[in-house]
């Protein structure tokens, strides 16, 4: 049978969400959006729930500094904002957005070659997908397959979907349409 889309958003407020760190993640007209808060530090928003094999979309646009990303099968001790996970980078033209970095880790397990970086629509709404199952993990930015990864420390890990904004300040991200479909 089929699994059914399941919203993680649902336009209103951060339910099935927990904050980590003391960035600003808040909602308005629908959406859900992360702005650098005082302390320029990294911040997460992390669902309640874990997702092992799963297809994932997400719109995004970026404002000033866009850099920021979404986090697959990945763990935040409480009071920390030190992931371990899977990063699909989301971040500003010609740095690899659909790219995965593992934080704390092996660092870029893979980048996105040149050719593709035009398919980025800074500063307007693009379409993220993630399909990730068992070790093979697949994005797509606005159509266009980005990256296609087989690693057996992917495979091997579970945990929660976390949008990330990074550490430096001045940076703002809007969210929409978080749909994910379980496999």
């Amino acid at each position: 049978m089929a699994q059914k889309k399941e919203n993680l958003f649902n336009g209103k407020d951060l339910t099935g969400w927990k904050v980590y760190g003391t960035e600003k993640w808040f909602v308005q007209d629908g959406e859900l959006i992360c702005e650098s808060g005082p302390d320029k530090g990294y911040g997460y928003l992390a669902t309640t729930k874990t997702y092992k094999n799963f297809e994932l979309s997400v719109d995004f646009k970026q404002g000033a500094n866009g850099n920021s990303g979404v986090f697959i099968r990945s763990n935040i001790p409480d009071g920390s904002t030190k992931v371990s996970g899977w990063q699909v980078e989301v971040a500003p033209p010609n740095h690899d957005t659909g790219g995965i970095y593992e934080s704390y880790g092996r660092g870029w397990l893979i980048q996105i070659p040149d050719e593709k970086e035009g398919f980025l629509k800074f500063g307007e709404w693009n379409t993220l997908k993630i399909r990730a199952e068992g070790p093979r993990v697949r994005t797509w930015l606005n159509g266009h397959e980005m990256v296609d990864i087989n690693d057996e420390k992917i495979g091997a890990g579970n945990g929660s979907i976390a949008l990330q904004i990074h550490d430096g300040g001045g940076i703002k991200v809007n969210w929409k349409n978080l749909k994910i479909k379980s496999l």
